[in-house]
């Protein structure tokens, strides 16, 4: 059963992976994807290799670590591993992290967030549904070690709020986003994408929803905003 599992797990990373490269959310050899392993499976993580391009992932060389991270079989393992289980450990709910470098999120760091707070503002009903509040992390070399600081910081304040972040955005480097499944992290990050998509060709002019507009959202979806 756990060997089932793990193997099932590694063919949507692999799914998902190509899909994302096929659609151009990644390019070349940017981005990787990790998902914890339930306990029931045996624990532990699958993650990338490093300097593997998403859009050829093979199950088999997908890296296999440990619960303590300690690499059991695979190709050598993406360096944001650590990252991801900073993330892993400051957020219960995710399973699945994925990383890329999404055009629109990064040319909207350049030209500037909403606010640190919220990268975008609320502008669709779907965003505020299914992505959230995503904080900006101010610009670290790629693999600095303060970036799983911040953003372990960041899911502390989330939860104390009451709130549950579902994505990151690293300034000039890309979104770091997580959920349950693989196919879930994958559906929020296009919402994401797709809402700065949106937000940049108004040219950042769009009405954000007003708050009796989200109470709504809230009353009738559940949505915690």
């Amino acid at each position: 059963m756990a060997n089932h599992s793990i193997q099932f797990l590694s063919e949507e990373i692999c799914r998902v992976g190509k899909s994302l490269f096929d659609r151009g959310y990644v390019h070349g050899s940017t981005g990787n994807i990790s998902a914890r392993i339930s306990d029931d499976a045996g624990g532990g993580f699958l993650i990338t290799p490093t300097d593997a391009c998403l859009g050829f992932l093979e199950p088999a060389r997908l890296a296999l670590l440990d619960r303590d991270g300690l690499q059991v079989s695979g190709d050598r393992a993406s360096k944001t591993l650590a990252l991801h289980q900073r993330i892993y450990s400051s957020a219960p709910h995710a399973m699945c992290v994925i990383h890329t470098h999404s055009s629109f999120l990064v040319d909207l760091t350049l030209r500037g967030v909403w606010s640190e707070q919220d990268i975008v503002p609320p502008i669709t009903p779907y965003y505020v549904m299914k992505v959230g509040h995503v904080p900006l992390v101010p610009y670290f070399p790629p693999g600095d070690k303060r970036v799983a600081d911040y953003v372990e910081r960041l899911n502390k304040q989330a939860f104390a709020n009451g709130l549950a972040l579902r994505a990151v955005m690293c300034e000039r480097l890309g979104p770091q986003v997580w959920n349950e499944t693989p196919s879930s992290a994958m559906a929020t990050l296009e919402e994401l994408e797709e809402t700065a998509k949106l937000w940049l060709r108004g040219n950042r002019s769009a009405r954000p929803l007003s708050e009796t507009e989200i109470e709504e959202l809230r009353q009738q979806f559940n949505v915690k905003w």
